[in-house]
Formats: structure tokens, C-alpha cells, sequence
């Protein structure tokens, strides 16, 4: 690995304290699980300060790692493919054989603090390089580890980031699994957790494993069409606490006749970026946009689930209107379809996605965007608490997402660094981007540095 002045220094598997106690679990996949085969692995980093040279950063994160991944004995297991023969399928499940963790030290010693914290919000090309994941995909998850760490030590700072088989986790488990892993380094040594929780929900009436037709689980080759896809850039937009309480009270102010709906911060802040990103994709009028949500299904099912139990519990559901209404009809009414959408998922909406995508499993090579600019999709939370993760040395100080699904219209969605604010980075195409820094509509509501 080389590029944007990034060099491997080692790459070597973190496996388990005790692998041979990890279980031996096998875990099934549900129909949200292998919904995500053809996903690739979510990417996230966290940027800190430099550590004192005593600290010994690598050997300390090394070997924390190995406790945590004790804890988490998932991501230290491997994705098994299943032929039957019988009718030309196959099935996964996950073998938590304790085989371990991707590990990779690198060094980018001509790059600062202040090169990646660009004051205009734009996200340095050179930031892919600081991420682990090479064009994995979950279903290479049969011969790539389920969780890659990567250390990129900075001249002033270090890097951490992680990539994760969205079959095996989501952003809840992802980010519980980084905070234990800070606390066992910081402390020094393990701590008393809690036992695993597994999420342990399967329907009844789904024979397990499901069985996938060989073809839906075959790696798209690569696509010929995107030389043609203008390009897309990364962008960060700040929300300060403000920012937000106005933008929630413009949005509950115009849909006051809707009775005693009221939409949230969160839903009033997808709605201003959603009509706000439309505006400027050159769709036509009369064209359905989606705005794409990840739920989280936990507390949706019946009987709900423990809040932080482990795996991958959300899956991807959609707001549609045309670009006419979505344009004409204001903030408060795009907001009041997002938070009309979140509400319908419940038990019911649950087992019938199951039911039905069991039925008639196919379109898994589809992904989760648009090549035509008429999707946006809401990933990642700001309810996450990611400035809490100390390893010993002091607080992150950025978060970043990382190369993966991305489509024009994806919005990764992070808590700020001051309290009430939001972050969000973006991955747009150039020309929406540029038309969105002279939007005074848009920017009204956003704190540009």
C-alpha cells in the first residue's frame, strides 16, 4: 500500500486472548444480514493527537485488541459459503473460529493535523489511503478477515480507522465494540464486561440457513459504465447547535396543521439536505426521488430487542415523492415523509421484508444508490457517541467515513464536536457540491469555518 504519502510499515491478525474459547459459535444470517452481500464494508476513522513516544502505540493497541476481540468474538470469526448441490444455492453463516483481525501499521509522516482538517470543509483526496478496506465487498468475507484496523501514524497525529462486514455488525455494535477497545488500552489491561449479546432474532417459518441463488451471490465484475458518472467528491458540512433548533422550528412551523406530528432534529436536517441536493442534481420535475434511511430494528420488533445486543439489526427503507412536490412543498413536508416512513417500520413491516425478500431473493448486486442523482442515502447516526473513545492518550478530535458505496447522495451523518452540533460528510458529484457553496437557501442553515 502506497499513496498520498501513506506507507505500510506491517500488516499481521490480532486473534482472540483466548481463540479457543470464542465459542465455537455459528452464527446464521437473516434476510437484513444477507440483504447487505454485495455491500461494502463501512469504513469510519477516528483522528486523534499525537501520543507521547513512551505511550508504545502499536504494542499497546495490538494487544488491547486481542481483549477486545475476546469480548467480540464475532469479528474474529469468518464468513462460510454453503453449496447445495440439491438446487443450485448456497448459504452463509458466520463460523466465529477466532482466526482474528487485519492489523496494519502505516506511517504518513509528511502529513499534518491541519492537512486533513481542511477549514472549507473539503476532504483531502490523499484521506482514502488512511483507510484499511481494499474494494472488499461481505461477500469476500470468506476470505478476508470481518474486521480490518488500520494505525496511520501522522506527523503530528494518528490515524485510527476500521472496516467492518456489514453481515456480522452495524453502527451499534461497531462503535460499542471501539468504545470497549479504548477502555481496555487506556486502562491498561480488561475490565469487567458484560457477556456478549447476540441479537438472537429469527423469524418463524424461515428455514435456516436461507438458501441464495449462486448467481445473486457472485461478484459484479467491475462496471464499465462509471467512466462516463461525473466525478464525486467529499465534503464536510457543519450543523451547529443553532442551526439546528432553527432549522426544526422552520420545519414544525409549516406542517402545524398536520395535528400533533412533529418531526426531529434529526428528520429536519435529512429534509433540508435531501430538497437541497435535489435542487442542484438537474433532475427533472416530474422524476421520483428517494431519500434512503437506516433503521435501526431493535427496539421495532416484537418482542423488542436489547438496546445494544450484537449484529446487524437495521436495514435500508425509503422516503419517494417526485422532485416537484419534494421542491414546492418546503422543508416541513419532506421532513414529515422521513418521519412518517420511520415510524411504519415496525414489527409487521419487519417480518414482511423478511418473508418476501426470502421469496424472491434477487437485485442483490444493485447497491444503494443512483447513477442519475435522484437518490440520497442517510447512513451512519449523530446519536453514535464517537468523541468519547480515549485509548489513553486523549479524545479524537475529527471522525471521517471512509471509501465505500459511494454513490453520489450518500450522507454519513456524525455527532459534532460540540455539543447539539452535527457533521456531515458527503459524497457528491463536483458540480452539486459547487452549486450547494453558492446556495444562499442552503447555506443559511449550515456553519461554513
Amino acid at each position: 500500500m502506497a499513496g498520498g504519502g501513506v506507507v505500510l510499515v506491517s500488516s499481521s491478525i490480532v486473534r482472540p486472548v483466548n481463540s479457543s474459547q470464542s465459542g465455537q459459535t455459528k452464527i446464521h444470517l437473516t434476510p437484513f444480514d444477507l440483504s447487505l452481500l454485495q455491500f461494502d464494508y463501512p469504513q469510519r476513522g477516528l483522528l486523534f493527537s499525537k501520543p507521547d513516544s513512551d505511550f508504545h502505540l502499536i504494542s499497546r493497541l495490538k494487544a488491547s485488541l486481542a481483549l477486545a476481540l475476546e469480548i467480540y468474538f464475532p469479528f474474529a470469526g469468518r464468513l462460510v459459503k454453503t453449496e447445495n448441490l440439491e438446487d443450485n444455492t448456497v448459504s452463509f453463516f458466520i463460523d466465529c473460529d477466532g482466526s482474528g483481525a487485519r492489523f496494519l501499521h502505516a506511517e504518513a509522516k509528511s502529513v499534518s493535523v491541519s492537512d486533513f482538517l481542511q477549514p472549507d470543509g473539503s476532504v483531502p483526496d490523499f484521506m482514502k489511503y488512511f483507510f484499511p478496506a481494499d474494494d472488499f465487498k461481505s461477500c469476500d468475507g470468506v476470505s478476508v478477515p470481518l474486521l480490518a484496523i488500520q494505525v496511520t501514524e501522522m506527523k503530528d497525529g494518528v490515524f485510527i480507522s476500521f472496516c467492518y462486514n456489514h453481515m456480522v455488525a452495524d453502527g451499534v455494535s461497531m462503535w460499542s465494540f471501539f468504545h470497549t477497545w479504548s477502555k481496555i488500552c487506556s486502562s491498561g489491561s480488561g475490565f469487567s464486561h458484560k457477556p456478549l449479546v447476540l441479537k438472537g432474532w429469527f423469524l418463524e417459518g424461515i428455514d435456516y440457513p436461507i438458501h441464495i441463488p449462486v448467481s445473486e451471490t457472485e461478484r459484479s465484475p467491475p462496471n464499465r459504465e462509471l467512466s462516463s458518472v461525473p466525478i464525486t467528491k467529499e465534503w464536510i458540512f457543519h450543523f451547529s447547535k443553532k442551526n439546528i433548533i432553527d432549522l426544526k422550528a422552520k420545519a414544525n412551523s409549516e406542517i402545524a396543521s398536520s395535528g400533533d406530528l412533529e418531526v426531529s432534529s434529526l428528520q429536519a436536517v435529512s429534509a433540508h439536505m435531501w430538497r437541497s441536493i435535489i435542487r442542484h442534481s438537474g433532475v427533472s420535475r416530474e422524476r421520483e426521488t428517494h431519500c434512503k434511511i437506516v433503521v435501526d430494528l431493535r427496539q421495532r420488533v416484537n418482542p423488542p430487542l436489547e438496546k445494544d445486543c450484537f449484529g446487524n439489526m437495521v436495514y435500508l427503507t425509503s422516503a419517494i415523492t417526485t422532485a416537484e412536490e419534494l421542491l414546492d412543498r418546503g422543508l416541513g413536508e419532506a421532513a414529515l415523509q422521513i418521519r412518517k416512513l420511520v415510524s411504519s417500520q415496525t414489527n409487521e413491516t419487519c417480518k414482511r421484508f423478511a418473508e418476501d425478500w426470502v421469496r424472491n431473493v434477487k437485485n442483490l448486486k444493485s447497491g444503494i444508490g443512483s447513477k442519475v442523482g435522484d437518490t440520497i442515502v442517510v447512513a451512519s447516526s449523530p446519536r453514535f457517541e464517537v468523541y468519547n473513545k480515549d485509548f489513553g492518550w486523549g479524545k479524537p478530535i475529527a471522525i471521517r467515513a471512509g471509501p465505500s458505496n459511494s454513490i453520489s447522495g450518500k450522507l454519513s451523518l456524525f455527532q459534532g464536536i460540540n455539543e447539539g452540533s452535527i457533521d456531515i460528510q458527503a459524497t457528491l458529484w463536483d458540480d452539486v457540491i459547487v452549486k450547494l457553496l453558492a446556495d444562499v437557501e442552503f447555506l443559511e442553515h449550515v456553519t461554513i469555518a
